[in-house]
């Protein structure tokens, strides 16, 4: 029995002996007087078991079947035997049109073995909630998970991702090898190609996006590639200082490294380039599932112009900055590059130029907006005396004898013969 039930008892057997009547213990049962009276009678005729319900330890109406719990158990060890209950009551009403509560799918993985309830954590931090952002391309969350995402089928990688703050819908993913500048710019040169320009974009402070030597705080001026890359682009950085500033790409990650691995076994992905077509057809479903209206219908990415199009090529390129040599060459990663003769502007000893190492492998060299003319020397050329100081598409031409200039110099001179 129960302590509520013990306490009922107790009252009942004070009515029974006279010591109370039926008000007083109305009152104290907080009950009707005509439930006094049931209860009086069940106590006289089967005493202090009569007070306990009647369908106590029977099995109940709604009780799955033992058949259909056989199934359920036999589907749940096959194929999802590491599937939490909200995801696995998901793929039995997906996959298998088995229809039920995610505690009754919960329940039957204990019981099994499959699931062990959490304990509650300590608590930990107080850290205030930030509200989202109004309107849709304000502000993009991203970051790098290293996971074995297709477990013993394929080779570890990094998912790339990036979550809209105003709606938490994933605005794109890719899988890559690691997070470093080639994998990032080519994720997000295809962003601002299907999406546009973002207002800003929130990350880490890992090295790829942002320099934390001493000598970079002391100088401003000292920039990654992404971050000068977004400085052309007009693009906010905000770097934050802890996992739980960015708290929604993180649990973003930890979502996904529960879901999405699975699904990807359920799919038999085992390669890159399979996990990146699945992508396609995964998120749209996980946006749907886990998306949340923004506060504000604008969307505020800025579309591209042709202008800026064009030149996404050069912007999400590695850059460097390399001075011209006496000879007209420049050195990069060990290989030389001659200038030819006829440029689009004027090349001299000791401009600084910039070079392109763009996405695809190809290398620019750009001196005040202009792309230069070059071959690839096949070794380090050797030192030569050369006259010429200046590089150039424009004809030389000498001046004629009867020229303006050759006068006056002649005059000059007949003049200073005779002072002396």
């Amino acid at each position: 029995m129960s302590q509520k039930e013990v306490d009922r008892h107790g009252i009942i057997k004070r009515i029974i002996d006279g010591k109370i009547n039926g008000t007083e213990a109305a009152k104290l049962l907080k009950i009707s007087t005509r439930q006094v009276r049931r209860l009086k009678s069940v106590v006289f005729e089967k005493g202090a078991k009569g007070l306990v319900h009647g369908n106590r330890g029977k099995p109940g109406n709604r009780r799955l079947s033992e058949e259909k719990r056989n199934e359920i158990i036999n589907l749940l060890k096959e194929k999802y035997p590491d599937f939490k209950p909200t995801f696995a009551c998901e793929k039995l009403r997906e996959c298998h049109e088995i229809i039920h509560d995610p505690k009754t799918i919960r329940a039957i993985q204990i019981t099994e073995g499959l699931w062990k309830p959490r304990r509650k954590k300590a608590g930990s931090k107080h850290r205030s909630w930030r509200q989202r952002r109004s309107c849709q391309g304000e502000m993009e969350q991203f970051d790098g998970s290293y996971e074995d995402w297709f477990e013993n089928r394929g080779p570890k990688c990094c998912l790339l991702a990036s979550i809209d703050d105003a709606t938490g819908c994933i605005t794109k993913a890719t899988f890559g090898f690691h997070e470093g500048v080639v994998p990032v710019f080519t994720f997000w040169k295809e962003y601002l190609e299907q999406h546009g320009k973002p207002r800003s974009i929130y990350l880490d402070k890992f090295s790829t996006y942002k320099m934390n030597c001493k000598e970079a705080k002391d100088n401003p001026d000292l920039k990654t590639q992404f971050q000068r890359a977004a400085e052309e682009l007009h693009v906010e950085l905000i770097f934050a200082n802890s996992p739980q500033a960015k708290g929604r790409v993180e649990r973003l990650f930890e979502t996904l490294q529960d879901r999405l691995i699975k699904e990807l076994r359920l799919a038999n992905v085992s390669t890159l380039e399979e996990g990146n077509i699945f992508l396609e057809t995964y998120l749209p479903k996980f946006n749907e599932q886990f998306g949340v209206e923004a506060m504000n219908d604008s969307d505020l990415h800025s579309q591209l112009t042709k202008k800026e199009l064009d030149s996404l090529s050069s912007v999400f390129s590695r850059q460097e900055k390399r001075t011209v040599q006496n000879d007209f060459t420049v050195s990069y990663k060990n290989v030389w590059y001659q200038f030819l003769e006829k440029q689009l502007v004027v090349v001299a000893k000791r401009d600084e130029v910039t070079v392109e190492e763009r996405l695809d492998g190809s290398i620019y060299i750009r001196l005040r907006g202009k792309y230069l003319a070059y071959k690839v020397l096949p070794e380090r050329p050797m030192k030569t005396k050369t006259t010429t100081w200046v590089l150039t598409n424009k004809q030389v031409t000498k001046p004629t004898i009867d020229h303006p200039w050759r006068k006056q110099i002649a005059k000059d001179c007949a003049l200073s013969q005779l002072t002396h």
